[in-house]
């Protein structure tokens, strides 16, 4: 009985009471170079979908515009559909580390954007850059970058 309304609350609620949720991670790797989205199920291990800048665009300083991650978004948005995945967790990654830029580049935002206009649904969004823990040593010398 009480597996029956649960059901029914689930199916009810919300605009798209009709199907079920699927649920998939995006993970979005934006640098100032390029923008690649790879798909997977909720444990991480299969691969769904993926694409990158260089797929959507001809010349190499494009692959990190905002119109090559929107032609990315819709690719993956498409595919994730075909095998019937509806909602998306997303997880933003810049390079990261000791010595790459910590912030993420400019196609994440417009990814996450279209992803949405196009339909699907997003869940939480979460920012996964690797932080360093006092490892290497930053280049610069030992007075820093004299500008």
């Amino acid at each position: 009985m009480k597996k029956q309304i649960v059901e029914q609350v689930q199916r009810e609620s919300g605009p798209r009471s009709d199907q079920r949720m699927r649920w998939g991670i995006a993970h979005i790797l934006s640098t100032y170079n390029n923008t690649i989205v790879t798909v997977t199920d909720v444990t991480g291990s299969e691969t769904i979908a993926r694409s990158s800048g260089g797929q959507m665009v001809k010349s190499d300083r494009l692959e990190s515009s905002p119109t090559a991650a929107m032609g990315i978004a819709k690719k993956v948005a498409e595919i994730c559909r075909e095998k019937g995945i509806n909602g998306l967790y997303i997880r933003v990654r810049a390079r990261g580390g000791h010595n790459g830029p910590r912030s993420p580049g400019p196609g994440a935002q417009a990814v996450i954007r279209t992803l949405s206009r196009v339909g699907i649904r997003i869940g939480k969004i979460e920012e996964v850059t690797p932080e360093p823990h006092n490892g290497c040593r930053m280049k610069g010398g030992r007075r820093g970058r004299r500008v």
